[in-house]
């Protein structure tokens, strides 16, 4: 039970300190997770961040809950999900309640701008950290390439990718389960 406890605290943490969404708290959850409480390993992570962008739903909401099921069961799912987003809600509850009487406050501005700019950081180092799972071969650039120009371009929507790039793997690099 105090793993629960711990586990549920850890996504409080989290949740609390982090701006800018999900992928923003990617680094915050892997030093968590990985480094700091050791629950799972480097590839375990990124096999979970890759599997919670595939679903619906916010990516820190997701593997929140595929990482509290794998350390804690069903009870370590719902005390990781609600960790992770018990803090926004609150949050949530007191810019509502407040917001009306600061929105013109010069230095609240300034605050919020100062975050908006830190955003960017944070989502480029959990690209960086994710891509040290990733195999540095030609058919990774290749898809790497592909995905950039097809998004960027093309404007090909992000499921189609997910979903070719499953398919791909699936059939391609599948691995024999012992």
């Amino acid at each position: 039970m105090n793993k629960i406890f711990t586990m549920f605290f850890s996504f409080f943490k989290i949740g609390a300190f982090t701006f800018g969404g999900g992928y923003a708290m990617i680094p915050l959850i892997e030093e968590e997770v990985v480094r700091s409480k050791q629950w799972i390993s480097k590839e375990e992570f990124s096999d979970i961040i890759a599997i919670s962008q595939s679903f619906p739903g916010a990516l820190a909401v997701n593997s929140s809950i595929f990482i509290g099921y794998k350390i804690g069961g069903f009870i370590g799912a719902i005390a990781a999900l609600l960790g992770s987003i018990l803090p926004s809600f609150f949050i949530i509850i007191l810019v509502a309640t407040f917001f009306m009487n600061f929105r013109n406050n010069l230095w609240i501005d300034r605050g919020f701008k100062g975050i908006t700019a830190a955003v960017p950081i944070l989502v480029l180092i959990a690209v960086k950290s994710l891509s040290k799972s990733v195999d540095r071969n030609i058919i990774n650039g290749i898809i790497l390439i592909l995905t950039i120009v097809l998004i960027s371009f093309f404007k090909v929507h992000p499921l189609i990718i997910i979903v070719a790039s499953a398919l791909y793997g699936a059939i391609f690099l599948r691995k024999k389960v012992k």
